[in-house]
């Protein structure tokens, strides 16, 4: 299993570095981008983060999903990089999971990849959610593609990831392991 985790400055901490642990405490093979040219990441509450790799030097044709951290600016950010965007339409197309939390679905939404799906996103943002069915649940999983409200929910979030890409038997071992 191999995960790629995208950061761009103004990234939310929680949405990205609570996944990142439960990912690979459920040993997926878990790789941090950044999409800036430099791998230190700025978090919007000031915690830097070390990237794994840079999105330019990254070959993702062998990855199981794509996963999107919120915060403002960081899902602007996200939003404004046209090669995530191109690699996000090349994920839909190949049928492979996707995956954003809190405002960062509005990259899907502007790429009409939530058209016909269901969709949950932070409050205010709604209105980048292009063609989807708004849910009022706190976290979605419509076709491939699944969203999640806000950083309250990040480690729920990553455990439904865990369950769909591993099985839910893993999922609730680790839950238990963490005394969710």
């Amino acid at each position: 299993m191999k995960v790629f985790v995208f950061l761009a400055d103004g990234f939310e901490e929680i949405e990205a570095i609570v996944p990142i642990d439960i990912f690979r405490r459920a040993e997926i093979d878990v790789a941090t981008v950044s999409i800036s040219d430099i791998k230190e990441v700025n978090g919007a509450h000031g915690i830097k983060i070390l990237a794994d790799k840079l999105f330019s030097e990254t070959d993702f044709s062998t990855n199981d999903l794509l996963y999107l951290p919120g915060g403002m600016p960081g899902a602007t950010n996200l939003d404004a990089h046209e090669g995530l965007k191109a690699l996000l339409m090349v994920q839909a197309t190949e049928k492979k999971p996707i995956a954003a939390i809190c405002a960062a679905p509005l990259v899907l939404g502007k790429l009409n990849l939530l058209q016909g799906h269901e969709a949950i996103c932070y409050p205010g943002f709604e209105a980048n959610l292009l063609g989807a069915k708004l849910s009022e649940n706190k976290i979605v999983t419509s076709g491939l593609i699944s969203t999640a409200k806000g950083a309250g929910v990040a480690l729920e979030f990553a455990l439904k990831i865990v369950a769909d890409l591993k099985g839910k038997a893993v999922s609730d071992k680790l839950a238990n392991a963490i005394c969710y």
